[in-house]
């Protein structure tokens, strides 16, 4: 799954600490570059898919980790990652974070200055939807690592987050912060933050995210990964409702527009250019594992923009790669074409494949309910991979998508699993979130017609 280069990791060990840490996207690619990791996930449904495919995990809030056990954390986690909860920010809620970038920021300002988690906390209520702050606490972790006996207060070496594009702003804050003023110690990082589109990573669906990477200084300076395949642009596709039926095929160099260099950044001699972007056909077409194939060729038909840009929405064919995986994947309306002259309304995604289109391996355990809401909450893992890649050091990873199916974990790994994240092996304890807790206030609450994807 990995490029065959040796590892040259900036870190002996790294160990990941992987806040909101949903169904597994990023504990998956840190799996597939043998880096271990601790997950903290309050949904009770993906913890039961986490525990599923054999994640280590807390079933527990992040907030609450951070004020009442951060110093059970396991002292050796050096990296920080996580995707706090988007609904706030993204163009498909109502914008309550949008609306509250530059007071999210002073907050960021107050955090640097060493202001009292109590103060804060208290200042924080004011907010008109609670999930606003949740992206302050990756900062939070960072300072608090810092003053916990338990690691003997050492900072954390690298930091990597990822959110919906609308909050590239504040990301580019966090760096401003942890480059020039530093964390309340002094410990100062070196920090890259851009908006990339998961297509040009391998992924077979279009997603653009904001990310950051942060190195601890004297590790080196970041740099955002170099992409592997080309961008997928909607104006060079025929977006009619029935195109005419045809075999499918990955589009030539030819085909496709011309990548865009990242500025500042010059192509090296024998430096490999850019694959074309994967396409739902290539990934979901033949039987693996559990998955029976899927005939091509076939239509998608989806009801919302992409990642916020509305020329992407609509219908795709199985020659493109997926509109932005979200919650109502399992809602995308699927067509066959039986021959030259007849379409018919086919069987919809299941939730196999929409994990694939996520990159996420054949036969991956999804369990419990809201099983599509975990699917389009998840960091796709292959660009997880890209990310943690690139923050560590280590080789570019292979451009395929991983096609080897996912092995669960038994029952008795299950409930091992199970007991230290929720408490028991077989059911959740009064440490764990309640469900009533995990609800937005109402007047926040996004509308049903909507949808967004972490």
């Amino acid at each position: 799954m990995t490029s065959t280069a040796p590892h040259q990791s900036i870190l002996d060990k790294p160990f990941v600490l992987d806040l909101f840490a949903g169904p597994g996207g990023l504990d998956v690619a840190g799996h597939a570059l043998d880096i271990p990791s601790l997950g903290i996930e309050w949904d009770r449904s993906a913890c039961l898919t986490r525990y599923a495919a054999g994640l280590d995990t807390l079933h527990a809030d992040v907030s609450a980790v951070r004020r009442d056990a951060f110093e059970s954390l396991p002292p050796e986690i050096n990296v920080l990652a996580g995707g706090p909860p988007c609904q706030t920010y993204s163009v498909a809620g109502k914008g309550a974070g949008r609306k509250a970038l530059d007071e999210v920021k002073r907050y960021i300002e107050r955090l640097m200055a060493g202001e009292s988690d109590e103060v804060i906390d208290k200042d924080l209520k004011t907010l008109s939807d609670p999930r606003t702050a949740m992206v302050l606490e990756p900062l939070r972790y960072a300072i608090r690592a810092t003053r916990s006996p338990n690691r003997d207060r050492r900072p954390y070496d690298v930091i990597v987050l990822e959110q919906v594009p609308a909050v590239a702003d504040l990301w580019t804050h966090y760096a401003k912060v942890l480059k020039k003023t530093g964390l309340p110690d002094g410990t100062e990082y070196e920090v890259v933050v851009g908006v990339l589109a998961t297509e040009t990573y391998g992924v077979p669906q279009t997603r653009s995210r904001a990310v950051l990477i942060a190195r601890r200084k004297g590790l080196g300076v970041p740099s955002l990964p170099p992409a592997t395949h080309l961008a997928y642009e909607a104006k060079e596709w025929n977006r009619r409702d029935v195109p005419a039926p045809r075999q499918p095929h990955q589009p030539t160099l030819d085909e496709r527009p011309e990548p865009e260099v990242e500025e500042g950044r010059e192509t090296g001699e024998g430096e490999e250019v850019p694959q074309p972007w994967r396409s739902m056909g290539q990934v979901l077409a033949d039987p693996v594992g559990t998955h029976p194939g899927r005939a091509t060729p076939f239509l998608v038909r989806s009801n919302y923009g992409s990642s916020g840009v509305p020329g992407r929405r609509g219908v795709r064919s199985d020659e493109q790669p997926a509109a932005t995986v979200t919650g109502r994947i399992s809602r995308f309306v699927v067509f066959e074409h039986l021959d030259e002259n007849v379409v018919r309304e086919g069987a919809r995604f299941s939730m196999n494949e929409a994990g694939m289109l996520q990159s996420f391996p054949p036969d991956y355990p999804w369990t419990g309910t809201a099983q599509a809401q975990q699917v389009g909450n998840a960091v796709p893992p292959v660009f997880g991979m890209h990310l943690l890649s690139a923050a560590l050091g280590l080789p570019v990873p292979a451009p395929e998508v991983p096609g080897k199916p996912w092995q669960p974990t038994t029952e008795e790994q299950r409930a091992k699993l199970r007991s230290h994240g929720c408490g028991a092996e077989t059911e959740c304890t009064d440490r764990c979130p309640r469900p009533e807790d995990q609800a937005p206030p109402v007047s926040s609450a996004r509308p049903r017609r909507k949808a967004s994807a972490k």
